[in-house]
């Protein structure tokens, strides 16, 4: 028996969060915690064919000062052959973007949601284009046996691993407590023995508390589209997908295949901080530098704008805009901005940058903004500041009717492996989980329907039992209880990915080797796996090129004043100060006027 200052070191090398959707029971920062908790050496997070989760771990790993392991599972098919099960770790650098690229081939070879990948794949390419995919350099890789798999499978997998990941891979052992832990045991140690494999233990985790098993059992039934009691033997046969205390491992698995995981760990340093966001050469002409580049577009443009001369005052903020710019070295940023607002006025498309960036001189100067610093008290810091350290973020709206060309430009320009659209990631509200948590339990649809729809976004969890008691179920009902329960925990859980209104990722090289690249439900659209905050998290920047309606309308009303004046009327041509439009502003007549059309509004502006 084993005393806690003997046990064996250990390191949790497979673990799926709930970012491998309705799978997953755990967000990854309860899985990071709760490693950090047991005493783990280190933990790798391995969602299927995605690193989605990975920055949400990743900044709970450095609050924890537990190291991560960068990963993902994969499931191998080739047409009737038994499927090949893999984990795979980034070593380095690159070995991080080879496990990005191949997510990238597998998501892109299957429609939205899916992953389509084979053995060929990995061992023999057939795209010469992906020739460094062979054999994932680079990285370490685990052969996950099928639980209960006949002794020459397994050789026969074994064999293939040995030759594909030659000195990079580890057969693993997971033991859960099922009927067939023995025989399998035997199997897995022998058919690794043969192979000249070494053999290491993983928990196949799905949960960070074995008190999310019914959580668990649920989102398997949200996946079938099955009730919970219609799932049968589908389901988990216990809670044994949880991280375990390494005094419950010891007891149950060799020692060496325990020490064997810091052997894994120990060969897979790399860590998002790695990462280095690299802009695009194709924002600079030959010969210029950005800086240099930067300021000449932003004078020239100072020119057209003032061309009376710029105001003194006016110079002064130029200048020091410029000088943070160049100190933070975001002049690319400034610049790849720049050429997409330069390409929507090359073709008349109206288009206006909002938010704090209108506080920049330097972005009315290139048209990114209408906002005159000579008018206005522009205070740059609250755009870009040192003290805060973050990416600067201007977002810019185009006419609704029109951005598709904006979008498309950014596409045929860097093409569609160097730009893609950020990920949105759709999560359970309170509606939803009722609905589906409610379906599971195997409760009367038409009670469901009733509480969902009762149910208002005021009420907060708390009167959940109060709406169901009004829908005709007692509240204190086992089922009730337990319907309750099972909300509260779905609550703010990842459902799928979706793609955001228009966040755009631009990179140097292969996006797809800074993070994985799958398709979006539209054409011709392509989503990174990570949200707007995850690229923030990794300081990766993002351009927001958005729809604006009244744009469109702003556009039509412009062609109509120059056609009654016959003369060109522009936004820069509207009066500064027009006293008789504010005049109906305060008197509260603006239907028909952006953002000042609802009652509230309206019975705000004489107060």
């Amino acid at each position: 028996m084993y005393t806690p200052s003997a046990l064996p070191p250990y390191s949790e090398l497979h673990c799926l969060t709930n970012y491998t959707f309705l799978r997953g029971a755990s967000h990854p920062e309860e899985m990071v915690a709760r490693a950090a908790e047991l005493g783990y050496g280190a933990i790798a997070i391995t969602d299927e064919c995605s690193v989605a989760g990975v920055v949400r771990a990743h900044v709970e790993a450095k609050k924890q000062n537990l190291p991560l392991l960068i990963g993902s599972s994969f499931t191998l098919r080739v047409a009737d052959e038994p499927a090949v099960s893999l984990v795979v770790l980034a070593q380095t650098r690159r070995g991080y973007g080879n496990l990005c690229e191949l997510i990238t081939l597998g998501r892109r070879q299957a429609p939205k949601g899916e992953y389509r990948l084979s053995p060929t794949d990995i061992d023999n390419p057939g795209d010469p284009s992906l020739a460094h995919l062979r054999g994932l350099p680079e990285c370490v890789v685990l052969l996950v046996p099928e639980y209960g798999a006949p002794f020459e499978r397994l050789l026969a997998q074994a064999e293939w691993a040995v030759a594909t990941f030659p000195g990079r891979c580890w057969m693993s052992l997971t033991l859960l407590h099922r009927s067939q832990d023995t025989r399998h045991k035997a199997a897995v140690l022998a058919a690794a023995r043969h192979a000249g494999m070494r053999v290491v233990a993983t928990g196949q985790v799905e949960m960070h508390l074995r008190s999310r098993k019914p959580l668990h059992d649920t989102l398997m039934a949200i996946r079938l589209k099955k009730s919970v009691q219609e799932c049968g033997y589908e389901r988990a046969p216990n809670a044994e997908h949880h991280l375990r205390a390494r005094l419950r491992l010891a007891n149950l698995y060799p020692r060496e295949t325990l020490e064997e995981t810091l052997e894994v760990a120990s060969q897979c340093p790399f860590n998002l901080d790695e990462l280095k966001y690299e802009y695009p050469d194709e924002i600079c002409p030959e010969g210029l530098t950005p800086k240099t580049y930067l300021r000449q577009e932003t004078y020239i443009g100072a020119h057209r704008r003032f061309p009376k001369g710029i105001p003194h005052s006016v110079q002064e903020q130029i200048e020091h805009e410029l000088d943070l710019i160049a100190d933070l070295k975001y002049e690319p940023y400034f610049l790849t901005v720049y050429d997409i607002v330069k390409f929507a006025r090359s073709r008349q498309i109206l288009c206006q940058g909002r938010g704090s960036a209108a506080n920049s001189a330097v972005c009315y100067c290139l048209g990114i903004t209408e906002v005159d610093p000579a008018r206005g008290n522009n205070l740059f810091e609250r755009f870009i500041s040192k003290e805060r350290n973050e990416p600067p973020d201007i977002d810019v709206d185009f006419e609704h009717q029109r951005r598709e060309e904006v979008i498309q430009y950014i596409y045929k320009k860097y093409g569609q492996d160097r730009a893609a659209l950020t990920a949105v990631v759709i999560t359970y509200r309170v509606k939803s989980t009722i609905r589906d948590t409610g379906k599971a339990l195997g409760i009367d649809p038409m009670i469901v329907d009733a509480v969902a729809k009762s149910y208002h976004y005021w009420d907060g969890r708390s009167n959940l039992a109060a709406r169901m008691a009004e829908c005709g179920l007692d509240p204190d009902s086992a089922t009730a209880k337990q319907w309750v329960s099972l909300a509260e925990r779905l609550m703010g859980f990842p459902r799928h990915m979706s793609q955001h209104p228009g966040g755009f990722v631009i990179s140097r090289g292969p996006l797809c080797r800074l993070v994985p690249i799958e398709n979006a439900a539209m054409a011709d659209r392509s989503v990174v796996q990570w949200d707007k905050d995850d690229i923030d998290a990794v300081g990766l920047l993002k351009i927001d090129i958005l729809a604006l309606g009244m744009l469109s309308v702003i556009r039509r009303a412009l062609e109509g004043v120059s056609e009654i004046r016959g003369e060109l009327f522009e936004m820069q041509s509207i009066p500064a100060e027009d006293s008789k439009t504010y005049d109906m502003i305060c008197a509260a007549d603006t239907i028909g006027t952006f953002q000042i059309e609802s009652r509230a509004q309206m019975s705000m502006l004489p107060r």
